[in-house]
């Protein structure tokens, strides 16, 4: 199975390189971010729900898994505000697990020329794909791909300030941004670096990471390489000693590397995507809070599509993309000499459905996800009772997104 995993892939990155990506309308948002609002405040925002059936537990549900409402202000046309409130499934209640109120985004823009400018605040770092372009109308399956979930955890927001800017006369952009680090004691075994993320809420600032990420462009064709490198740990010098952690600015590092290659023609759409974690000092952290933290993380997925209305003249510029991606991921590629592998972690998935737009905003899909995994270690089963697990699950999902 991963043999015959790996070929697909391998075949979508050549078929990547002859096909492109699907169109959308501009938001309030793209509208202040270009200068190009005409009035001082903006309101937008985006969302998406879904039905969902697990073939395996033979359940269903159907959730407004997130409503977002974004508001900006230009105070002139050097500077200006953006922010972003988010609610996770619908809503928050007290002893109900789910649902979450959140600040996606906060910063301040400051435009230094035509081509450069920096942000400071809560902001989004450029990795990755989805991280900066995650409007569900942009993107075909009801769920975000898993690589950019887990393996680089999507809408990962952090405090700091970031640089941007384009080379003149060459078709180059350029991001290197400083935020603060992550925290290593709330890493998790099966979601790595995810929950280990502050996203603005009290995070410690003696531990700090390095972003960046170089983009090349060239008519339709789009190719990105960006990193990261922080520290995982900070905590007092003195507690961290205890643990047998090593402090600092970037003590205790989690480094991060990802390259992607996005090319648009006609109808057709292609994008594949590769990235790796590595946690060095995994051994360490596990020894002071027993999480399982691996020492590398690997994820990869490549998708085409094709819009089949492309050719045909409709009213809003309407499209019917049908699509297929395939998704490898393994959460634990390697453990440290006191880690614990754990089989599903080492996951596969194709996804294929469409996504149908009667205006670009706004989108209807449907895709079916069929998941392989590896078997689970007897000693990560907490609950001996439990239904025997397997390695192979369908989803089905439907559901609808737009964005303003």
């Amino acid at each position: 199975m991963q043999k015959k995993t790996f070929t697909l892939s391998i075949a979508f990155v050549f078929i990547a390189l002859i096909v492109s990506a699907q169109k959308r309308t501009a938001t309030s948002e793209d509208s202040l971010n270009n200068n190009l609002s005409q009035s001082s405040t903006t309101i937008g925002g985006y969302g998406n729900a879904f039905y969902q059936r697990n073939a395996n537990q033979q359940t269903a549900n159907i959730n407004l898994e997130r409503f977002v409402l974004f508001t900006g202000h230009k105070f002139n046309n050097k500077i200006s505000v953006f922010s972003e409130l988010e609610v996770e499934d619908a809503k928050v209640a007290g002893n109900t697990p789910g649902g979450e109120v959140a600040i996606e985004q906060a910063y301040l823009k400051f435009n230094l020329s035509a081509n450069q400018y920096i942000v400071a605040g809560l902001f989004l770092p450029r990795i990755g794909i989805l991280n900066e372009n995650h409007l569900p109308n942009t993107f075909n399956g009801n769920e975000r791909n898993y690589v950019e979930t887990y393996i680089l955890p999507s809408t990962w927001r952090e405090l700091g300030v970031g640089l941007y800017g384009s080379l003149n006369n060459l078709p180059v952009n350029y991001y290197i941004g400083l935020v603060n680090g992550l925290n290593s004691g709330a890493f998790e075994h099966g979601s790595g670096i995810r929950e280990g993320r502050f996203e603005g809420r009290n995070a410690t600032a003696n531990n700090l990471a390095l972003t960046a990420a170089l983009q090349f462009y060239q008519g339709d064709f789009k190719a990105q390489v960006s990193g990261y490198y922080g520290g995982t740990v900070g905590i007092s010098k003195l507690k961290a000693d205890s643990l047998g952690l090593n402090g600092g600015l970037f003590g205790t590092p989690v480094a991060i590397g990802e390259a992607d290659i996005q090319y648009v023609h006609g109808g057709f759409s292609a994008k594949i995507l590769g990235t790796m974690v590595s946690i060095p000092d995994a051994a360490n952290i596990n020894r002071a809070y027993a999480n399982n933290t691996p020492k590398t993380e690997y994820g990869v997925y490549a998708e085409v599509a094709y819009d089949i209305l492309h050719t045909i003249r409709t009213p809003h510029e309407q499209q019917f993309v049908i699509f297929v991606r395939d998704e490898k991921l393994n959460i634990n590629a390697s453990v440290p000499s006191n880690g614990i592998i754990d089989g599903t972690l080492n996951q596969n998935h194709l996804v294929a459905g469409f996504t149908y737009l009667p205006m670009g905003n706004v989108a209807i899909k449907a895709d079916i996800r069929v998941i392989h995994t590896g078997s689970p270690n007897v000693n990560t089963v907490q609950n001996t009772a439990a239904a025997p697990y397997l390695t192979n699950n369908t989803l089905v999902n439907v559901g609808l997104a737009f964005s303003f």
